[in-house]
This record gives C-alpha cells, structure tokens and sequence, in this order.
C-alpha cells in the first residue's frame, strides 16, 4: 500500500511536471498526450495490477508481467530509434554550420 501511495505522488508530479512544460510550450500537444498516457498507464497498472492480467491473456500472453517486459522493451527500441535520428540529425545540422563559418573565415580572409 505504502509503495502505491509513492508511486501515485511521484506520477502526480510527473503529470505536473509536463502540463508546466506544455505550458511553456517546451512539449508539442502530442509528446504531452503521450508522457501523460503512458504515466496514467503506470499509475492505473500499480492501483490494478490484475488489468494487466486480463489484457495479457485477450493478447495471448501467459502473464501480465510479461506483457509489462514486452511493452518495456518495444518502448525502449523506439525511444533510442528517435534518438539515433536526432543525433543524427544533430551531425548533419552541425556539419552544415562548420562548412559555412568555414567557408565565411575564408572569405572573410579574401576581402582582407
């Protein structure tokens, strides 16, 4: 009981804390709708953790715990998939900024 109550406050200050960045328009509309899913999600699975049950045997999966692990790991693989295309967008984006303050210093230098 006491692990659920923590968990519901620390989900509670989750929620807070993405309505502020929402707010501050630091969050597009669908990144706050998903954070705000998912920490629902986690905060009804501590309160009923037998509705995972119930949702892993209508998939075919043996237990509910299961489901949780697979539902982790699919969720893990596309979070560093977006992040391998941000940082790859990242490198591109700053190589472009190199090739032109490079190409400004050298014709900067030309006009001296």
């Amino acid at each position: 009981m006491y692990l659920q109550i923590i968990i519901s406050i620390l989900v509670i200050i989750a929620l807070s804390v993405i309505i502020k960045r929402k707010s501050q328009n630091k969050l597009s509309l669908g990144q706050a709708a998903t954070w705000f899913l998912m920490w629902l999600i986690v905060l009804i699975v501590f309160w009923y953790p037998e509705s995972t049950s119930y949702l892993a045997s209508a998939l075919g999966i043996g237990r509910g715990a299961d489901l949780i692990i697979y539902a982790a790991i699919v969720v893990m693989f596309y979070m560093l998939f977006r992040i391998y295309l941000r940082m790859d967008k990242l490198s591109s984006d700053i190589t472009k900024v190199v090739r032109k303050v490079g190409i400004d210093e050298v014709n900067k230098k030309d006009n001296v």
